[in-house]
């Protein structure tokens, strides 16, 4: 098999790579009206990843487990309503599930963080947040990660 290089084709950076895996990530997603991904990375290496969903033991979203998602609420409203995790709630939940560390960490998601995932992510101790598309609900939650010292890129 022909190599990248040989093809003409640059590798990924570290950034792009993470960025490309939390897109493949967000396609595990049931939610009905956007399907996020997230991956921590401690050290070069990752350690967990999440998309959004419904809670374990519970109906899926795509299969009318949440009731506000097939609703015609209009983005933004509503919230309150909703049964899914986030994929940034579920990547950090499912590192505490398995016993894994993310002190120090990043986190790279498809969408900027919302304040309840930036609330979650300033108490694992994650020290840098990377996305590609910015929540449209998201003017606090970046003031908060700035405010706490966390880096924040967009690529």
């Amino acid at each position: 098999m022909a190599s990248r290089v040989a093809l003409g084709k640059s590798r990924p950076s570290f950034d792009e790579y993470y960025m490309n895996i939390a897109g493949a990530v967000s396609t595990r997603s049931n939610c009905l009206r956007r399907s996020i991904g997230a991956v921590i990375v401690n050290e070069g290496r990752i350690v967990s990843t999440g998309y959004n969903g419904t809670p374990r033991g519970l109906k899926n979203c795509n299969e009318g487990g949440c009731k506000r998602c097939s609703s015609d609420a209009s983005s933004g409203t509503k919230l309150g309503e909703c049964l899914c995790s986030h994929a940034e709630e579920n990547a950090i939940v499912q590192a505490a599930y398995h016993g894994i560390g993310i002190k120090g960490s990043a986190i790279y998601t498809t969408h900027s963080p919302c304040l309840f995932c930036t609330k979650l992510i300033l108490n694992a101790g994650i020290r840098e947040v990377v996305y590609s598309t910015r929540y449209p609900l998201s003017d606090v939650p970046m003031r908060m990660l700035k405010e706490a010292g966390v880096r924040l890129r967009k690529v």
